[in-house]
């Protein structure tokens, strides 16, 4: 298969999964309102995308977000099913925990931005919120260099809250050098797990 017909097959798939359509960006307008979830999201993504399925934070339903200021009036919330439809990696890093390699599985989170028409200014920045309110910030570059994962499952078995869950933003520490050097306990500081929210801030 050609790679351009490959790329175009993926971000179809993609799309499909997401329940948007694969269209330009002159045309996302008509498409924003898309694949609105009645279950309980477990990722909202928000800040400067172009495509969404819900509207500002409620102070009242939505606590924890107003509790650690997040802020957006319109953002792409994901529940489970959505997140198991769309195509997942593999990754075996060596986690800190316990110093050993364990097979983590979920969605390229790049390609999940770009199916969300995140934004491609540079100095974009991304930025992570986790149930415990850690919040690490990287570069929209450093994310795509680094082949962030949204793992959903560890080991083949689905993350609970509580563990790693609902969702863990994960790299393969052991394949990227800059990473791999370092002490173990100091190579996944950029990798929160507990995830609940990301925040893409725009470059000016």
């Amino acid at each position: 298969m050609k790679k351009r017909q490959f790329l175009s097959t993926a971000a179809g798939s993609l799309a499909g999964a997401l329940g948007i359509s694969a269209v330009p960006a002159c045309a996302a307008a008509a498409d924003k309102s898309a694949g609105q979830t009645t279950a309980p999201a477990v990722l909202t993504i928000a800040g400067a995308i172009e495509r969404n399925n819900r509207g500002p934070v409620d102070p009242v339903v939505d606590q924890m977000m107003h509790k650690q200021n997040v802020q957006f009036t319109r953002a792409f919330a994901f529940d489970l099913a959505a997140l198991a439809k769309l195509p997942a990696v593999t990754i075996n890093p060596t986690l800190e925990y316990d110093s050993k390699p364990h097979q983590l599985r979920g969605p390229r989170l790049a390609d999940v931005l770009d199916a969300l028409g995140a934004s491609k200014a540079p100095g974009t920045q991304i930025v992570f919120h986790s149930v415990d309110g850690y919040m690490p910030q990287l570069s929209f570059v450093q994310l795509r260099q680094y082949g962030y994962i949204l793992a959903t499952h560890i080991d083949g078995k689905p993350m609970a809250i509580g563990g790693f869950g609902p969702i863990f933003a994960i790299y393969d520490a052991d394949s990227i050098a800059e990473q791999a050097q370092k002490p173990l306990n100091q190579r996944f500081a950029l990798c929160p797990w507990g995830l609940y929210c990301i925040e893409v801030v725009a470059g000016k």
